[in-house]
């Protein structure tokens, strides 16, 4: 049977499990619970989290893990973090219902239930409780359902505990104490962009963003603040590529009409039962207009912004919004993974993308929590991390909770 040094301490004790470089875990050093240990398979989230946090990191395949490796006893550990991967789940991916990243959502929990902690914790993306995916969650709920526990799931939005950014995430409790589980997260207003970072000059990680270039900088140049580059949408807020000739071709009034009257038709002759908008007949758009187009079409077609589907027309590039540039007075995207590549994410102000450090930020990471790695990595590690914040208010809940009972 282990015996760590903290259980001589009256402080509460935490397990984590995909672990990345610690947000989650970080939360809860700072409510003053004692680490018995992390755990993770990323050499570069260890050596961040082995330079930032106190407890224990190890190299694990937890999907292979043995069971000796957690042989506790039953409340030697008061909550067990589960920060399970979310890329087959998040709708930024492909989704694929059978990606072999979805099961360790389970295995988080087959841990615990050897285990046996206070509370149990499992944080994942909001597209992990959509469509079919919902099946591990449930599968999880029963597991614990039939070892006796109670449960609950909390659908969060990180701007309502006063982060800068939308950022939707979904917790798992598990507890065989069904008053630990009685509690709400309180509700806090946002920050804003600029509250977060307008003063990060000098600090670490400042210098790491990602180039930009020439064909680049003139398309950001043309977005403004709150502005994005978006042929599929109309209104202040999206500016369509045939607006930068400079970068993607010059266009004439006439080709201009039928594009911007594209988009509207797309979207309002529906053809499929999913998606948001389908192609579009040559004959619709020629009944729209009152005029002999398919000159026109053909030259929208040479020139890139059109493309076959079949005997269908449609926007050669459909996606919804690239080239964000995020406003100072409103809140950030989620931040993710491509947060700073500038064809994603671009600073409200400066032509640039974001630093690892507004990305920090933005995430609620304090500012002595330094990174290392390449850019890419770092980046990755921030996207991916359970925000401290987040964290940090689920644990003094928790320790209040727990604390009571002892």
């Amino acid at each position: 049977m282990k015996t760590p040094t903290q259980s001589l301490s009256p402080d509460l004790t935490f397990l984590s499990l995909f672990s990345g470089c610690g947000g989650f875990d970080d939360g809860f050093e700072q409510q003053g619970f004692n680490s018995l240990g992390a755990y993770d398979i990323d050499d570069c989230a260890i050596q961040v989290y082995k330079a930032n946090l106190k407890g224990k990191v190890t190299n694990l395949d937890l999907s292979k893990a043995p069971d000796k490796e957690f042989d506790y006893a039953p409340g030697e550990v008061d909550v067990l973090l589960s920060g399970s991967p979310c890329q087959g789940f998040s709708t930024a991916g492909k989704r694929e219902l059978n990606d072999p990243r979805n099961k360790l959502l389970l295995v988080g929990g087959n841990i615990a239930l050897k285990v046996k902690p206070r509370v149990f914790i499992s944080e994942n993306v909001m597209g992990s409780l959509s469509g079919e995916h919902k099946k591990y969650w449930l599968q999880l709920q029963q597991n614990f359902t039939k070892a006796g526990y109670h449960t609950k799931f909390e659908k969060i939005n990180c701007k309502d505990i006063g982060l800068a950014q939308i950022r939707k995430r979904v917790l798992f409790f598990a507890s065989k104490d069904k008053d630990l589980l009685n509690f709400q997260l309180p509700k806090t207003e946002p920050a804003t962009l600029q509250d977060v970072i307008s003063n990060v000059e000098g600090l670490p990680n400042q210098e790491s963003f990602i180039a930009i270039d020439q064909n680049e900088l003139k398309i950001i140049n043309r977005i403004s603040e709150g502005q994005k580059l978006s042929n599929v949408r109309k209104g202040d807020r999206s500016v369509h590529s045939w607006d930068i000739p400079e970068v993607y071709g010059k266009v004439t009034k006439q080709e201009r009409e039928i594009l911007e009257k594209l988009i509207d038709l797309r979207r309002k002759i529906r053809v499929r039962e999913f998606g948001d908008a389908d192609p579009v007949k040559l004959s619709d758009l020629k009944r729209e207009l009152g005029l002999d187009i398919e000159s026109k079409i053909t030259s929208l077609l040479n020139k890139g912004y059109l493309r076959k589907v079949g005997r269908r027309i449609d926007l050669s590039q459909t996606f919804n919004g690239l080239y964000r540039r995020l406003a100072w007075d409103q809140l950030s995207y989620t931040v993710d993974t491509r947060f700073g590549t500038p064809r994603f994410f671009i600073h409200p102000e400066l032509n640039r993308g974001f630093t690892v450090r507004e990305a920090a930020r933005i995430q609620g990471f304090r500012d002595s929590f330094v990174f290392t790695g390449s850019v890419s990595n770092q980046f990755r590690m921030i996207g991916n991390a359970v925000p401290p914040p987040l964290s940090s208010a689920v644990a003094s809940l928790l320790r209040e909770k727990i604390n009571a009972k002892l």
